[in-house]
Formats: structure tokens, C-alpha cells, sequence
């Protein structure tokens, strides 16, 4: 399971206006739910279920929210880039500009937990963060994610 499994390039959303995280992850989850059939209710209630646990903010302006949903066919993702950095409860407490938003199957089987984890590491690659903070292009922010997924050094 890569990242181009998940996302593809209508869900890659520059400029997105969000006070806070609840509305942050309101937004997602509506833009989630016209992509995958799930209500937007039931998507927005998995994501600040997860959230409750702990905060998914990475750290350096950066959040993966991810939730696994009953009904969920396949693995869904975007890419957010907001308009104004917003606070996400991060551990390091920076607000965050940043947001992979990464859903599941309730049933995903651990490889789709694995390209969690790759694309948390991919998000920790400070050359690719500053390219994506910069593109103004949402097409060339997917490449740019898919190239880098299959070659890091592409970035």
C-alpha cells in the first residue's frame, strides 16, 4: 500500500480556511465524505474520537489525523495546506499549516498502518515540508508526494 493508493489529486486542497482543529476536522470530513460515501458526521466523529486519544499534530506546523470508519471501502487520503496555521494541540505546540488526512477500513489489515507510519516519515523530511509550504500548485504538490514516496531523495 503507497501513498498513491490513497490520494489522488482532487484531494489535495491549498488555501483551506479553519479556526481551530474542530472545524479543521469538519472540513476534512466533509471533503472526505463527497469522496468515499461516508457521512461526514460519522467521519468527523471517528477523527476527534481518535483525537481524544492524543493529538495526531506531529510537530513542526505538521497533523496526520487518521481514523479507521465501518462502511469505508478503501483507504482515503488528502493533502490540506491551510490559508492560516491553526492550533492542532501538537506536541510541540506550534500551530499547524500541514494536514495529511489518512482514513481506513475498520478492518484495515497492518499494511495499511504501515503507510501511516511512512508517510509520518516522510513528513519529517524538512527539504519536502518547505517545498510543500512553497507550491502554489496543487498538482504539482501530488507529484511531488508520490515521487517522494518511491524515491526520498526526490524531493
Amino acid at each position: 500500500m503507497n501513498i498513491s493508493d490513497v490520494l489522488q489529486p482532487d484531494d489535495v486542497i491549498l488555501g483551506l480556511q479553519a479556526e481551530g482543529k474542530t472545524r479543521l476536522l469538519k472540513e476534512m470530513a466533509r471533503h472526505a465524505a463527497a469522496r468515499t460515501g461516508v457521512s461526514a458526521a460519522e467521519i468527523t466523529t471517528a477523527l476527534s474520537s481518535r483525537e481524544k486519544l492524543g493529538s495526531t499534530g506531529l510537530g513542526q506546523g505538521i497533523a496526520i489525523p487518521h481514523a479507521k470508519l465501518r462502511g469505508l471501502q478503501r483507504p482515503f487520503g488528502a493533502f490540506v495546506r491551510l490559508a492560516t496555521p491553526c492550533d492542532f494541540e501538537a506536541i510541540d505546540d506550534q500551530d499547524v499549516d500541514i494536514v495529511l488526512l489518512l482514513l481506513l477500513p475498520e478492518a484495515a489489515p497492518p499494511e495499511y498502518l504501515n503507510l501511516l507510519s511512512r508517510i509520518a516519515r516522510m513528513l519529517r523530511e524538512p527539504g519536502l515540508v518547505a517545498k510543500l509550504r512553497q507550491e502554489n500548485d496543487a498538482a504539482v504538490i501530488h507529484h511531488r508526494l508520490l515521487a517522494t514516496e518511491r524515491t526520498p531523495s526526490a524531493a
